[in-house]
């Protein structure tokens, strides 16, 4: 796709910007990941309410410090022309070797260049043994062969 992904987002944008931020985000690299939002980008994420990259970056260091081998799927739900709904899980484990899964739901809103300027996620974890792990490759982005939450039945 030789086109930027700016708003007003496509089905196949949408798509693909969900994708993106997917692999951004399996990356583990907070510095990376903090370059796709707005230098004062607005979250609320649980209970926490970075503002801002700095912040962003600061959040995204302490979560992959404590959620171990982190793997995660999104899967676009809905879009407008500068919004972005996702739903999502992840797979981690603490450092006591239990494993959760995260489910949730981020709302998204982008500026006309493309940046997320406000994100918004609701997330639940459920503990689960190790058995019973769905999100099964090598650390970093998701293989494209690799199921996605629908075909997981999540």
């Amino acid at each position: 796709m030789g086109a930027p992904l700016v708003p007003p987002f496509t089905f196949d944008t949408a798509t693909a910007k969900v994708r993106m931020a997917e692999d951004g985000w399996n990356s583990r690299d907070p510095h990376k990941v903090a370059l796709v939002y707005t230098e004062d980008s607005q979250w609320r994420n649980r209970a926490e309410f970075p503002v801002g990259r700095e912040q962003i970056i600061a959040f995204l260091t302490r979560k992959w410090a404590k959620e171990l081998d982190y793997r995660l799927i999104k899967e676009m739900w809905a879009f407008s022309d500068d919004r972005i709904a996702v739903r999502f899980a992840y797979e981690y484990h603490d450092d006591s070797g239990h494993w959760f899964r995260a489910y949730g739901n981020e709302n998204w809103e982008f500026n006309a260049a493309g940046l997320m300027q406000r994100r918004f996620a609701s997330i639940n974890d459920l503990p689960i043994k190790e058995s019973d792990r769905k999100f099964h490759w090598p650390l970093g982005p998701r293989p494209q062969n690799h199921p996605g939450l629908s075909d997981l039945g999540l």
